[in-house]
């Protein structure tokens, strides 16, 4: 029973990580219509970054700070600089575009900081208290940074002008410039935002798979599945998908293993964890593309 508890306590912690992930792909999305494939390489070389700030003798938390300006600001200057003057251009050159972004990100960090790879530190008290045996204290911190975070957006877009501007630009451009929001500029600050939450991402999860500029391919495969499983257009479903995903892919392997004990036949283990991913994208398209909490949307032609 306690390896079980233990098996959901670790899905809820990576869960939290493909939930940051999804809800910047979502966010890129919902504004833009275009997946953002760089999103993991950006996430990744945030957290090179908050490394860099530490060994220069800051502290976790200012470097995290920092860390987040400066994506946020990284964010803006990719939708102003290389995305705005591709508004009116043909989906195949955006898609190329993403591309090379990620391939740009990933090549920058190999030549900035090499291939090798880093132990990431841990903000989280090192001693195993955790609740119960259950989770340890940096999968608890993880969830708890991860859910401050989204409560801080959820109380942004919801309460605040300028997330409503930045809502209201999002789900109807058109209407938005009638009343007066500037359309540019808040597609802008929305990939500033989406760059700062997979900063998060990337920093919470360094500690975890360690800091190489690879880290981040599995960890965007399973966001691309979470914003499918919770719907790609909404946000909080992409949010509901990523906990979903992290704990069903520690399921499977959980089962997999209790499986190959009971009976000595091997199935799935921790090695194909990752196939569960596709195997969610490959359902969630085939069966229900909008989603667990999306909603189908009809043009009339």
């Amino acid at each position: 029973m306690e390896q079980f508890l233990q098996q959901i306590a670790s899905g809820l912690a990576n869960g939290a990580i493909y939930a940051c992930v999804a809800l910047a792909l979502v966010m890129i999305y919902v504004s833009t219509d275009h997946i953002n494939f760089a999103q993991g390489e950006m996430a990744m070389f945030s957290a090179y970054i908050s490394w860099q700030l530490m060994t220069w003798g800051m502290s976790f938390w200012v470097a995290f700070v920092l860390t987040v300006l400066i994506s946020f600001a990284m964010g803006v200057l990719i939708e102003r600089l290389i995305l705005r003057p591709l508004h009116n251009a043909p989906v195949l050159s955006i898609i190329v575009v993403f591309i090379g972004l990620l391939a740009i990100f990933n090549s920058m960090a190999g030549a900035f900081w090499s291939y090798l790879i880093k132990e990431f530190p841990s903000p989280f008290p090192k001693s195993s208290f955790g609740i119960g045996g259950v989770i340890g204290p940096h999968q608890l911190g993880v969830v708890v940074v991860t859910l401050i975070v989204l409560g801080l957006l959820f109380v942004f877009f919801r309460y605040t002008p300028l997330g409503l501007a930045m809502r209201a630009a999002a789900q109807n451009p058109q209407m938005a410039r009638l009343v007066g929001v500037r359309v540019d500029w808040m597609l802008a600050l929305g990939w500033g935002l989406a760059a700062s939450v997979g900063a998060v991402a990337g920093i919470m999860v360094a500690h975890i798979v360690y800091l190489e500029p690879n880290m981040m391919g599995g960890i965007l495969l399973y966001a691309f599945a979470s914003a499918l499983v919770g719907g790609i257009s909404n946000p909080a479903g992409a949010v509901a998908g990523g906990f979903i995903v992290g704990i069903l892919e520690n399921m499977v392997a959980y089962a997999g293993n209790q499986i190959e004990k009971a009976t000595g036949v091997y199935i799935i283990g921790n090695g194909e964890k990752l196939t569960v991913a596709l195997i969610i994208v490959i359902f969630v398209l085939t069966v229900k593309p909008a989603g667990l909490f999306g909603r189908v949307v009809v043009k009339r032609v």
